[in-house]
């Protein structure tokens, strides 16, 4: 719905046809609702940026309508012009307490509705600016920033609510524990700029192989990242962290004249739907894949390894 959308809710045909030809003339998108629960039933289905609600209406008068609106919960806001014949200040008020953001008395004024228009305009645009930015804040704060991918304290407060649901609906759960393999040895080589790169050019391979709005990636710590892959048994999981292995290990890595190429080794942990499945706590499935990104080290690095919990 584009910002210039305006819904009226007026139950008089003139002064709804009056209002809708006003401002169709100033370029806006007029729709019409007769009162306060079609104007409602109305906003269930589309978005409006503005509504100009009449005061005195049959079924929903506009004060009982405007708290309705303001009582819908997690919905794009809605700026409310409140139209009456009432003059007196605390009818203003009361307008005003129950959600309206500004008000026009009747006879409306033709110069001066297009002025609230504009106001809500700019109020709408601040708000949309204020929430993006509220947004990109949150986003920052389970974020890594060097990386791109979630950071620990997202795992911490996602994975335990991804395992109970697993474990209530009996479907299977499979995390992957990876790490670049020598790590220490590309800092030490050429510096920490170029480690920087290497943990980019990772976390990009696993961005990049994962299901989008199903899987994520973690960066656990330094060098490590944990994967979880929801709705994925064992044999699923094993052959996507050897896609990741694979991948990884041709991929090339760049700084300036620089060129050079990691590996990286890979514990797979699954939790398998059983007809008894016992509860798993998340410290108990990271563990699980921890040992087995252990054992593909200590066996001889760039291999994957797995469990079944």
């Amino acid at each position: 719905m584009p910002q210039d959308a305006v819904l009226i809710v007026e139950d008089s045909p003139t002064q709804a046809l009056r209002l809708r030809l006003l401002l169709e003339e100033r370029g806006y998108q007029v729709t019409v609702a007769r009162d306060g629960k079609e104007a409602l039933e109305l906003l269930e289905k589309r978005s409006f940026p503005v509504v100009i609600t009449d005061w005195v209406m049959p079924e929903m008068n506009g004060i009982e309508f405007c708290k309705a609106v303001r009582a819908r919960p997690d919905r794009d806001y809605v700026y409310i012009i409140l139209l009456t014949a009432r003059g007196a200040t605390e009818d203003m008020v009361d307008g005003l307490e129950a959600g309206a953001d500004d008000y026009l008395v009747k006879p409306v004024d033709a110069a001066e509705l297009v002025a609230r228009l504009n106001t809500a305009r700019r109020i709408i645009d601040l708000q949309a600016s204020l929430q993006k930015k509220n947004e990109e804040l949150a986003r920052l704060t389970v974020v890594d920033p060097l990386t791109g991918a979630f950071n620990r304290r997202y795992l911490n407060e996602r994975l335990p609510g991804t395992i109970r649901r697993a474990l209530r609906y009996r479907t299977p759960l499979s995390i992957v524990m990876c790490d670049i393999d020598h790590f220490k040895r590309v800092n030490d080589a050429y510096d920490h700029l170029m480690g920087d790169e290497a943990l980019k050019a990772f976390a990009e391979i696993l961005l990049e192989a994962i299901r989008k709005q199903v899987d994520w990636v973690v960066r656990y710590g330094g060098e490590e990242f944990v994967i979880v892959l929801p709705d994925t048994g064992h044999e699923g999981a094993m052959e996507a962290a050897e896609r990741y292995r694979k991948e990884t290990a041709r991929r090339e890595i760049r700084r300036g004249d620089i060129r050079i190429h990691i590996t990286a080794s890979f514990g797979v942990a699954t939790m398998e739907p059983g007809a008894e499945q016992r509860s798993i706590r998340m410290e108990e499935l990271v563990s699980a894949a921890d040992r087995c990104l252990l054992q593909a080290k200590d066996t001889g690095r760039n291999r994957t390894v797995g469990t079944i919990l």
